[in-house]
């Protein structure tokens, strides 16, 4: 049976629990749809359209874990910190439903789970702990290439975790909770700190060029100390 545990196919999850997280995917879209709506500027848009499909193009790139069991990059923190958490969970979610719909990459009925993991808790996850960062680290763009950095981490995990739950709540395949807990953990950690180097490039060469295009940085930091050298 296909396992993709970040893209989680039809069938690893049972029905009323994938029903449910296609409900709690649903609400929380809404709650960030109105936010991001509240908030949006024109200069976002494109970036929007960017960070959009940066993220498609990163989540091809597939690592096995183990039997009919993957990984990927996610995307989220950094689009939190590039377009704001409402705006950077409505990207991520759109990418997950292309890809469920024109590549069968994540089942259908699966979707409401993908969508929480990556979407909701990857993007929020990341979003916490960069402003958390952006208080105590310099704003430059190497302060924030690290906030990026760790926030990917985080953020990775916290989704694997995610998934874990979903998991331990209606899984219906043969492999034993305890091994794709470990096995979660262990290779999102290692996919985390990958993710996190790009991302720290990514919004630090952002934030020299065009400081006022970072979410975080306009929200936390004086427009003045952005560009400060690294």
């Amino acid at each position: 049976m296909e396992t993709q545990a970040m893209h989680i196919a039809n069938g690893i999850v049972d029905g009323p629990v994938s029903a449910l997280f296609i409900v709690v995917a649903v609400a929380a879209l809404a709650v960030c749809a109105r936010r991001a709506r509240a908030g949006l500027e024109d200069r976002l848009a494109p970036m929007a359209g960017l960070v959009a499909a940066f993220i498609f193009a990163a989540q091809m790139l597939n690592f096995p874990i183990a039997a009919g069991i993957s990984g990927h990059l996610l995307g989220g923190a950094l689009a939190a910190i590039l377009v704001g958490p409402w705006l950077g969970a409505l990207c991520v979610a759109t990418v997950l439903v292309v890809q469920a719909l024109l590549f069968a990459d994540g089942g259908l009925t699966a979707i409401g789970l993908n969508v929480v993991n990556m979407a909701v808790v990857a993007t929020g996850a990341g979003f916490l702990v960069a402003a958390a960062l952006l208080r105590v680290l310099p704003r430059t763009p190497a302060g924030l290439g690290l906030a990026a950095f760790i926030a990917s981490v985080v953020s990775v995990v916290a989704a694997a975790e995610g998934f874990v739950l979903q998991y331990a709540l209606g899984g219906t395949t043969a492999l034993p909770f305890a091994e794709v807990a470990t096995l979660m953990a262990g290779t999102h950690l290692l996919i985390g700190i990958g993710e996190g180097l790009i991302a720290a490039v990514t919004v630090a060469t952002v934030a020299r060029v065009r400081p006022d295009l970072v979410h975080a940085l306009r929200r936390s930091a004086p427009a003045p100390t952005i560009g400060a050298a690294a």
